[in-house]
């Protein structure tokens, strides 16, 4: 019999581990820029060439490394700040298990140039698929210089599950920021392709925060600080005016560790109770520090993903910090059960309610009307009112809004049905969300409006581009739009699906665009908030639906133009668009995959009436 158990090679071991920790350029990017903080840089500047699948090079002026230790960093399991099993649950460094270096070794050519201040003379080496080529003395700056090239060279299969350049690039700035946000005392850069995208001077978290995010969330940031025994809370959240429709600029740092916790999130999100519409969400960026015992954060290969000792009180602590933040500024409502001493003087507060008294305001004709159940509205107004016109007014109040929402609502277009005897015939409207549509064989439909009018708007988009037919509303006056580095990058990586769409936009600058024109469906005056909204959605699009860049974008132009729960419809407007939904291909399905309608028949209502 043969043996058939033997030992990988290094370098076939290696690649392996490396899965776990490099997955993508952003991957080493992120394991360099911690490497460089735990030396105890003051200035760090990373330098990308083609998305950092040619280059990565970072150069810090931390303490540097020995000859023997440039050497060993290599190794795997290699590592500074683990000497035995208890110093695992007392970890402040970003970095502790000593897999980086040795997987970024495992995937790409290295060249490292180290020097500590103490030495004359600094250590270059040279690594080749973990391979040491080349190990020398050489004169370099004190700290280390260390460049990455041919991401995965030598695992081509991994290679080609690469996405696209600006598409790698965003997740390059994401880890950026990552790091670069919770030491706003260090020096920070960023250059791509010879250009700079990030140069952030030493400040304080206030200026890290507007330099990264932008300067237009300056006038909108509450400070939070809370100091407890337990742990301490500082930094920022928006305030309601800053909210946006999807998830984007929340960060939650823990130790300085950028961490993932839809936990936490709710617990801000319900310090804002009452404070925001149900479809908007907070910015906020908050640093949380506590005992490292407490916390576990060797659960998963990138460290995103940490457990706390005790949840529940980290919850409770992050939840009242921000209702605390909130209620300082005035912008959270705050219960004041102490009485202004005028008010007390008052005699509706000082004297008595009296039975004589009580007697005479139940009898009067308003206490009957505001008393007795729908009679408020009877009330008839008074000469002495001076509100005897008040019907009139109204009347023609409403009637100029009714028509400015006719104006400024989605247009729901009218479209020929090829059986009409067939089409369920619309009743009424329920909750200003749902229609209700009598339907054959004694059924009826419960319709959702948003969900018909995305399915409909989806499949207009999609023939319109198969077809060519998009028609693009040109700006009298073009409209500047100015974005974050990262979404920067985005839009440029979709300019040609967004000019299909019926959106001409045009790189400006560095991170500044120009709105030619938009789709016709865009109400004038709309256009910029239309194309952020776009780009927020497409940034935080479900990732379970498998649709490709073009389809994902039509989804998020539906979504955006539909008209939404909560919105009252004509019967006219219902009519058309129960005419739209039922000549689609798939009426029953929104674009999400939600259901568009849900059927009943006689016997399923006789059922539920226990008949």
């Amino acid at each position: 019999m043969i043996d058939i158990i033997n030992l990988l090679p290094d370098n076939i071991a290696n690649q392996i581990a490396a899965g776990e920790v490099i997955q993508r350029p952003a991957s080493a990017v992120k394991e360099l820029l911690e490497n460089a903080v735990d030396a105890g840089a003051t200035s760090i500047q990373l330098y990308i060439t083609d998305a950092g699948k040619a280059l990565i090079q970072v150069i810090d002026n931390g303490k540097g490394m020995s000859e023997t230790d440039a050497r060993m960093c290599f190794e795997r399991h290699a590592t500074s700040k683990i000497k035995n099993i208890e110093d695992l649950f007392h970890i402040r460094t970003m970095g502790f298990r000593g897999e980086a270096l040795a997987s970024i070794a495992a995937v790409a050519q290295i060249e490292l140039k180290t020097r500590r201040p103490e030495d004359e003379i600094g250590t270059f080496i040279e690594i080749d698929n973990s391979i040491v080529r080349k190990q020398e003395a050489c004169a370099c700056a004190a700290g280390t210089n260390i460049c990455m090239k041919n991401l995965f060279f030598s695992v081509p299969a991994r290679r080609n599950f690469l996405k696209s350049n600006p598409a790698e690039m965003r997740h390059i700035i994401d880890e950026f920021i990552h790091v670069a946000l919770p030491f706003p005392n260090i020096f920070f850069s960023l250059t791509s392709n010879e250009q700079q995208v990030f140069y952030l001077e030493a400040g304080n978290y206030k200026q890290r925060f507007l330099q990264l995010l932008g300067n237009q969330y300056n006038t909108k940031l509450v400070p939070v600080k809370e100091t407890t025994d337990y742990l301490d809370i500082n930094g920022f959240v928006g305030k309601p005016e800053a909210a946006k429709k999807t998830r984007g600029d929340q960060y939650f740092f823990v130790n300085n560790r950028f961490i993932k916790s839809a936990y936490l999130n709710h617990a801000v999100t319900s310090a804002f109770d009452a404070l925001l519409p149900k479809d908007s969400y907070p910015v906020y960026t908050l640093y949380i520090d506590l005992d490292p015992s407490q916390v576990d954060i060797n659960v998963h290969p990138t460290k995103q993903e940490i457990k706390f000792e005790d949840e529940k009180i980290v919850y409770a602590f992050v939840q009242a910090a921000i209702k605390h933040a909130l209620a300082q500024f005035s912008i959270s409502p705050s219960l004041d059960f102490s009485l202004n001493a005028d008010i007390m003087q008052t005699e509706a507060v000082s004297q008595p309610f009296t039975q004589q008294k009580q007697e005479t305001v139940t009898a009067s004709e308003l206490y009957k009307k505001f008393s007795q159940k729908n009679q408020a509205h009877f009330i008839e107004p008074t000469e002495s009112t001076g509100l005897k016109n008040w019907k009139d007014f109204y009347e023609s109040r409403l009637t100029n809004e009714s028509v400015q929402l006719s104006v400024e609502r989605p247009q729901i277009e009218t479209s020929l049905y090829s059986n009409a005897s067939q089409l369920p015939s619309v009743n009424c409207q329920l909750l200003n969300t749902y229609i209700v549509a009598s339907a054959a064989n004694n059924k009826f439909l419960l319709i959702h409006q948003q969900h018909a009018h995305e399915r409909i708007l989806f499949e207009r988009y999609t023939a319109n581009i198969q077809n060519r037919q998009v028609v693009t509303q040109h700006n009298l006056f073009p409209v500047t739009l100015e974005l974050s580095p990262q979404d920067a990058a985005l839009l440029h990586e979709l300019l040609p699906d967004l000019l299909l769409l019926g959106y001409n936009i045009e790189l400006f600058g560095k991170n500044n665009f120009i709105i030619q024109g938009v789709p016709a469906d865009v109400l004038s005056g709309n256009e910029k908030h239309s194309a952020e909204l776009l780009l927020e959605q497409y940034k935080h699009f479900s990732s379970e639906l498998k649709f490709n860049q073009r389809q994902k974008l039509i989804h998020c132009l539906a979504r955006q133009q539909a008209v939404k729960a909560g919105q009252s419809l004509t019967d006219k407007e219902m009519r058309i668009l129960v005419e739209e939904l039922f000549n689609c291909d798939m009426p029953s399905v929104a674009p999400n995959g939600n259901p568009v309608f849900v059927e009943f028949n006689d016997e399923q209502l006789l059922k539920m009436f226990g008949r």
